[in-house]
């Protein structure tokens, strides 16, 4: 059972207030003049993907202006991460930015970030308080239980927007060590109904990073707690995001796209199946309808596994066999099975 939280709205996405679990990403590369075009299509990937919210630093002034363009045209609703100097905050939102992100550690004085909630309040939209285990304000920064730490400066804020009558707020409270990303979570979910932005800060690169961020957001989601999450890979937002739809997948808070059945390959293998899954992932992560997908690479496990999937595909000789509700449905050479596969997809959709 999910721990009951206010609604907060980011122009069209709703987070908390029992609404679906938001996947969220954070742009990778600078944004200017000469990399808008890239960034625009890039949205339009991660729409596709399943994201529903995506953040871009923005560290000075030509950045605000070039995100406000963006959010002119974005198909997803856009934040804005901003550190130390409150007025690209301002900047920002005097476009259709979306969501606002500030550090307790470093936004500076009371009057900042009183004239950043009176812009955001105007415009209709949302705060989003970041605490950061590695940038607590100083006073808490050499406390031994950082838990605790980090929900202090999360409440330090929170008296600061409760004076000012301001509650369209989401929180997030993340570490790069799990235990302290769970722990801080749990003590501000016992407390507060604000929204959680759930996931291990800064996890590493790819396999380490997925390892660390399914069992810190897991644990929490298990738990009931959190509302939004975001997977933070040293690796692409894409792949941000298909790890975050996976989470949610499987602790089966999420239902829509594809969950592929593939078996890890052994000296049995007579279709290769890595080579098979690249060939059609573009194709697959397009899907937002239920589908289960089982690639195996042998004859074996094949049809057992097909028989729990909505399609599957397995190799035996020189052939790729496609099975449909359990059973073979086409046989065709290795070299047709990409096109072959994706056309009975189609089918079923």
């Amino acid at each position: 059972m999910r721990h009951p939280t206010r609604a907060v709205k980011a122009g069209g996405l709703l987070i908390g207030g029992g609404f679906p679990i938001s996947v969220q990403t954070m742009w990778k590369e600078p944004l200017r003049s000469d990399t808008l075009a890239a960034a625009a299509k890039g949205l339009r990937d991660l729409e596709r993907a399943g994201c529903d919210l995506v953040r871009f630093a923005v560290p000075d002034l030509a950045t605000a202006e070039f995100l406000g363009r963006l959010a002119a045209e974005s198909p997803l609703p856009l934040a804005a991460d901003i550190h130390f100097d409150h007025s690209l905050a301002l900047r920002c939102l005097d476009f259709a930015v979306a969501k606002i992100r500030i550090n307790p550690g470093n936004i500076g004085q009371e009057w900042k970030v009183k004239e950043v909630v009176a812009r955001t309040r105007d415009r209709g939209a949302c705060l989003r308080i970041g605490v950061n285990a590695a940038s607590l304000p100083h006073d808490l920064e050499n406390n031994h239980d950082v838990p605790v730490s980090m929900l202090k400066a999360a409440e330090r804020e929170m008296e600061l927007l409760a004076r000012l009558d301001f509650h369209d707020v989401v929180f997030s409270l993340k570490s790069s060590d799990v235990q302290e990303t769970v722990e801080a979570n749990r003590l501000f979910a016992a407390r507060y109904d604000y929204p959680l932005h759930i996931g291990v800060t800064e996890a590493g690169p790819l396999i380490p990073g997925i390892v660390k961020s399914t069992l810190g957001i897991g644990v929490l989601l298990k738990e009931g707690i959190g509302d939004t999450i975001r997977v933070s890979l040293s690796a692409s937002s894409l792949e941000e995001v298909i790890v975050g739809q996976q989470i949610l997948r499987a602790v089966q808070l999420r239902s829509a796209g594809v969950e592929i059945i593939s078996c890890p390959r052994c000296g049995r293998s007579a279709f290769d199946v890595q080579s098979f899954v690249e060939q059609v992932s573009d194709f697959i992560q397009g899907i937002k309808k239920p589908l289960t997908i089982a690639v195996m690479g042998c004859v074996v496990n094949g049809p057992g596994e097909a028989r729990k999937a909505d399609i599957g595909i397995t190799g035996a000789g020189k052939k790729a066999i496609i099975f449909k509700e359990g059973r073979p449905h086409r046989t065709v050479p290795f070299e047709d099975a990409a096109a072959a596969f994706r056309e009975e997809v189609e089918k079923l959709l």
